[in-house]
């Protein structure tokens, strides 16, 4: 296993203003972010990063860890010459920043994880889907994709950003989203939750069928700092279906962090 590349875009927002890290969820890029970003910065000097093989990100042909995408995003900050961020991922993405505050805790200030899980539903899946990844390509996952990551009327509501994350699904790296399929199925952050002493605030999508509910306030119950929100008119991708409300919790849970 070794530590994946991870691209990541150029700083938006004044020097001067707090770092925010903002994470993927699988088969998506950092156009998951492109509109919560463009507000977030009026607070912060944001940054996205991309999964391997995803994005701008290049292709993966080794195993890694949720753990070591979190590295990865350390990586980040050192090319950056950030000592500290805070940080906001969704899914995947989000995994990787509760990796990244137990790894590196000095690194991360405070956290906000969307639609995410200490644990991702059976490995079995995940491994099924992998081989899916491999036999038939990402583009045989877009339509129970699209079934799965919106809320109802979401992609009516907002069919230019939808578009452009199942095409972003469709391009990704088959044996990278595969690679990305088998870290999920290894994770599992339950045993050591009750380590993380960060402020932590857990957004749940109103109508998230991939990470219900139930799974954003195990997260929040089992670290020190924890908080739950479930965010309306969002299933999976709550950055993308409803950034107003992301946007506002990121922003509130640093003013609070800093208060």
């Amino acid at each position: 296993m070794t530590v994946p590349e991870l691209h990541a875009t150029a700083p938006r927002g004044a020097e001067g203003r707090p770092l925010l890290v903002l994470g993927p969820s699988l088969g998506t890029s950092t156009i998951l972010w492109d509109e919560a970003a463009a507000l977030l910065q009026n607070d912060f000097r944001v940054v996205a990063w991309d999964l391997p093989g995803h994005g701008l990100s290049p292709a993966a042909r080794e195993s890694f860890t949720v753990g070591e995408l979190a590295d990865g995003v350390v990586a980040v900050l050192d090319a950056l010459g950030e000592e500290r961020c805070y940080y906001a991922g969704d899914s995947l993405g989000g995994a990787a920043g509760i990796e990244l505050a137990r790894r590196h805790p000095s690194r991360v200030i405070a956290l906000v994880d969307i639609c995410s899980a200490a644990k991702f539903g059976a490995s079995e899946g995940w491994i099924e889907r992998a081989g899916l990844a491999r036999t038939q390509g990402t583009a045989s996952l877009v339509v129970a994709s699209a079934q799965r990551w919106f809320a109802p009327g979401s992609i009516e509501r907002h069919p230019v950003i939808s578009g452009r994350l199942l095409h972003a699904l469709r391009d990704a790296d088959d044996e990278s989203y595969a690679l990305c399929c088998e870290a999920l199925a290894a994770f599992d952050a339950r045993p050591w939750l009750g380590e993380l002493a960060l402020p932590v605030h857990v957004i749940a999508g109103e109508h998230d069928v991939a990470v219900p509910e139930g799974a954003g306030d195990e997260i929040a119950k089992g670290v020190q700092c924890g908080s739950l929100e479930v965010v309306a008119d969002a299933g999976h991708l709550a950055p993308a279906e409803n950034p107003e409300a992301v946007v506002s919790a990121v922003v509130k849970l640093a003013s609070e962090v800093r208060a």
